[in-house]
């Protein structure tokens, strides 16, 4: 019973188009049914459609507020469609609609009412493409957008917007279909959304990173301080950064790390008279490595910088150690646990704990004691 089941099962390519009216559930009853009559009475209209369905090539999957069309032609047939259907669409301004367009396996299927329906990941991953989309929006996914492209005709109305966040954490890419008469050419506002959280974290990344800054400026001078005291020979005031061990359990937040230390290395570099090595020649140790007193000797400086960076959903934990190269010690370190939404504080919080030891350093030059205060 099982095996002939699953012989029944035929799966075979399908160019799916899912339409769908936007702000359904808000109609009332009488206004939702007059305007699934007419978006039917255009999709019906449409060249592409009568042609598939002549050919017997067309499936076709009614939803509540919408539905799918599956063409067993070509993959510009959907495409062609949805631009036919965008353009009769300007005649009724009131109507608004969002198509997703994709590629992929479907089957037919009996459900449980013994009607005849359709499944498959190509009708699940289309539907998740429109659902990415505003009013007026046509939306391809990348594997479709990728194929288009192939024809120079289509490369002009495809615009990449990269990938989108859809059901059950899965990303889809996607590409925003448009011409002049055709689509919707605005940002759809779920890929808004993560350009403003992306600057969010561009904000952090600087903000955390100056939290550091601070305190390695403070530690510098204090250490330069007590070197004078002792009326020892003050060492080159010199410092490599290495790389920021990411420690949170999406390892894609790496960048995460590298800004910081990005951010570090720039705020330093403004410090006329510190010597401070390049990302270049820091990029190959690891942070935590076993011989820093080695490391510190081929790269020339007399302390070294390294950190760990970890963020779960919205908080963020820093911890940063300033290390005196000559005999491994830790000279000074401190751990800082924040949000996004109050990280942009802690840049004053820590410059002003640390302001009073940096404007003490005599050894330091003037200019050099300025910018440290600006950037603390």
């Amino acid at each position: 019973m099982r095996s002939e089941h699953s012989s029944d099962v035929k799966f075979e390519i399908g160019h799916v188009l899912f339409i769908d009216i936007v702000g359904y559930s808000k109609l009332l009853i009488n206004e939702q049914s007059e305007q699934i009559q007419k978006l039917k009475q255009i999709v019906r209209s449409t060249e592409q459609f009568r042609l598939a369905q002549a050919e017997g090539k067309l499936l076709r999957l009614p939803t509540g507020d919408g539905g799918a069309l599956v063409f067993r032609t070509s993959l510009e047939a959907p495409v062609l469609c949805s631009m036919e259907i965008a353009r009769a669409l300007k005649e009724y301004p009131k109507l608004l609609v969002r198509m997703g367009i994709h590629s992929g396996p479907v089957n037919e299927i009996t459900d449980l009412n013994e009607q005849a329906n359709i499944a498959g990941a190509g009708i699940n991953i289309a539907e998740r493409v429109m659902a990415c989309g505003d009013a007026g929006h046509i939306l391809v996914s990348k594997h479709v957008a990728e194929d288009l492209e192939e024809y120079e005709h289509w490369r002009p109305l495809l615009h990449d917007l990269g990938t989108c966040e859809v059901k059950h954490g899965m990303r889809v890419g996607i590409a925003n279909l448009y011409a002049d008469q055709v689509g919707n050419p605005q940002l759809p506002k779920k890929f808004q959304a993560m350009k403003k959280h992306s600057a969010r974290m561009r904000w952090a990344v600087t903000t955390a990173a100056l939290l550091a800054l601070s305190a390695i400026v403070a530690g510098i001078s204090m250490f330069s301080r007590y070197r004078v005291r002792s009326t020892l020979a003050a060492p080159e005031k010199s410092i490599a950064v290495l790389p920021f061990e990411n420690r949170s359990e999406d390892k894609a937040n790496a960048y995460f790390a590298d800004g910081i230390q990005d951010e570090i290395l720039s705020r330093l570099s403004k410090i006329a008279d510190l010597k401070v090595i390049s990302r270049t020649s820091t990029q190959h140790y690891k942070s935590a490595p076993e011989n820093l007193r080695e490391i510190a000797s081929q790269l020339g400086v007399a302390h070294i910088l390294e950190g760990s960076v970890q963020k779960t959903g919205d908080a963020v934990r820093v911890n940063v150690q300033l290390i005196k190269a000559a005999n491994d010690s830790h000279f000074w370190a401190d751990t800082y646990d924040r949000t996004l939404t109050d990280i942009f504080s802690v840049e004053s919080e820590v410059g002003q704990s640390h302001r009073g030891s940096i404007a003490s350093e005599t050894h330091w030059s003037g200019r050099a004691r300025h910018r440290c205060q600006a950037d603390g």
